[in-house]
This record gives structure tokens, C-alpha cells and sequence, in this order.
């Protein structure tokens, strides 16, 4: 019998050092990465003297195209994510201070988004090999319910997170295979030939007094950044448009832009307008917001 325990106990320490050496290897490897993922940009690249940095969901980037307002003279760059919420920009916004990069105007698209103050789980896994080595993002989850997990068990954050910083992401990393998500300034426009959903329903939608925008706004605030904020465009085929009025009610400083572009021969889905609807968004936003001095 104590020869049985001694046995398991062995092959739980060895257990034990395997997931401590490859959780101490992967974040590593993830530790200077910059080719890949926006906030690995933002941790990792030299600090920028940005004009205009743009915040939000896929609506933000896909809508926003940088290569507009640098013609306009402004330098800009969208860190726009698909599938994450104010809670992901409110703490990017916060990296990108902390990593000394200057920003006169934040663009910031609130909208849909507004009804939650939820975490997505894709954008999570791309923060978590940074949870132990930056104070903020670890200040930023550590009120998450799997926060111990994250944090205390070796290599679970990885096994959790496999599909996105698993093995096959780290070899993607130590080639430093670059990915679309950095090219177009950070711009990925959507093609006008293949359409996705073009209805949708917003009636149960609520916006919220939202922690996570009223964090955006005082760090805003607090590092004098003038703040804009846009709703943006859906297609013709929506039931439940008052939403865009609430939002309006509740947060008066919101710019309803949701109208901006009404053909729906510029959208992708109804969601997401095409690269020549948010050409025309773009430009119609810079001449409403950034008329030439």
C-alpha cells in the first residue's frame, strides 16, 4: 500500500512539474509576441503618437478605416475586436496608457454593446498569458469567478483556452506568422459580394448605465483625451430602432450615426457594413467630427 501511494504521489509531482515547465514555457513564448494579436501589439510594440485610436466591437472594426483618416492627416489605428464588449476596451484603453503610447482622440463604438457589461471568452484568452507579469490586466479579471483557476493552477489558463492559445496558436507564435487582425491598420473589411443575416431584432435589447463605458470616460478624463462616441449603421430590416433613441436618452453624448448609411447594398449582414459602406461611414464620420483645421 505505501508503496501504491508513493507511486501516486511520484506521478502527481511529476504532473505537477510538467504543467509548472509548460506554463513558464508558453508564457514565454507569449510574452514578446507582437505579430499576432492586437493587445500583444499594444504590450509589446514600441510606444505611438496616435491622433485617433478607435475602440469597440467588430462593429468598430469593420466600420472604421484608418487609411481615411491618415489621409486626413491624423494618425490612427483600430483596435476594434470582434466578439468583445466595453469590458475588453475599457482595459486595452488602460494597457495603451500604460505602455506610454499619446492619444489626442479616442472613437469609440458604443452601441449594441451598451446592453452588457459581460467578458467574452475569446478576447480572455488572449490577455491570460499576461496575468501574472501586468498589474492591470490581473487587477482587471481578478473579480472573474475562474480567476483562481487562471491564476494559481499552472497550465490550466492554456489547457481552458486551448482552441486559442493552445499548441497550435504557440507554433503559430514562434514562427511569428503574422495575422489579419494587424494588417489595414487594424481594419478588416468585409467583402459586398457574400451576404450574411440581413434582419435582426433589437426589441430586448436595454442599454445600461454601463461600469465599463463610464471607466472609458473617466480615463478619457483623466488623461485629457477627447472622447467621441458613435452609435453605428444596421440595415433597413430591423425590428426594434428605438433602441438607438434609448441610448441616446441614457448617455445624451452619444452621437446617434446609425443612419449614416441606409442602402443596404453597403452591408455585409445587418450588423456589419461592407469595405464600401464603411469607406462611406468613415468619410462621412470625418467630415462631420475632423473638419481640417
Amino acid at each position: 500500500m505505501k508503496s501504491f501511494l508513493r507511486y501516486i504521489g511520484l506521478a502527481f509531482l511529476l504532473l505537477l512539474g510538467i504543467a509548472v515547465l509548460l506554463d513558464v514555457v508558453y508564457t514565454e513564448i507569449y510574452s514578446t509576441a507582437k505579430d499576432r494579436w492586437k493587445m500583444e501589439y499594444v504590450l509589446n510594440a514600441p510606444p505611438h503618437d496616435y491622433d485617433v485610436v478607435i475602440l469597440g466591437t467588430s462593429r468598430a472594426n469593420n466600420h472604421f478605416v484608418p487609411e481615411l483618416f491618415e489621409k486626413h492627416g491624423l494618425k490612427t489605428f483600430n483596435f476594434g475586436m470582434s466578439g468583445s464588449h466595453l469590458f475588453e476596451d475599457a482595459l486595452l484603453l488602460q494597457l495603451l496608457l500604460d505602455q506610454k503610447n499619446s492619444i489626442n482622440y479616442v472613437l469609440l463604438e458604443a452601441d449594441l454593446n451598451l446592453s452588457n457589461e459581460k467578458r467574452d471568452e475569446g478576447t480572455t484568452a488572449r490577455y491570460l498569458p499576461y496575468l501574472r507579469s501586468n498589474a492591470t490586466i490581473r487587477s482587471h479579471y481578478q473579480n472573474q469567478p475562474e480567476f483562481p483557476y487562471w491564476y494559481y493552477l499552472p497550465f490550466y489558463r492554456y489547457m481552458a483556452y486551448e482552441s486559442q492559445i493552445g499548441l497550435l496558436e504557440l507554433i503559430k507564435t514562434i514562427a511569428q506568422e503574422p495575422s489579419t487582425t494587424l494588417s489595414n491598420q487594424g481594419y478588416y473589411p468585409l467583402p459586398a459580394a457574400k451576404k450574411g443575416r440581413m434582419k435582426n431584432d433589437y426589441r430586448a435589447l436595454k442599454p445600461l448605465r454601463n461600469r465599463y463605458y463610464e471607466q472609458i470616460k473617466k480615463i478619457c478624463a483623466q488623461h485629457h483625451i477627447q472622447l467621441l462616441t458613435v452609435t453605428t449603421p444596421v440595415c433597413e430590416n430591423v425590428k426594434g430602432m428605438d433602441y438607438f433613441q434609448k441610448v441616446k436618452s441614457l448617455y445624451p453624448e452619444i452621437y446617434n450615426c446609425e443612419d449614416f448609411v441606409q442602402d443596404d447594398r453597403y452591408f455585409s449582414s445587418c450588423g456589419h457594413l461592407n469595405d464600401l459602406g464603411a469607406r462611406l461611414f468613415t468619410q462621412k464620420i470625418i467630415d462631420e467630427f475632423f473638419p481640417k483645421k
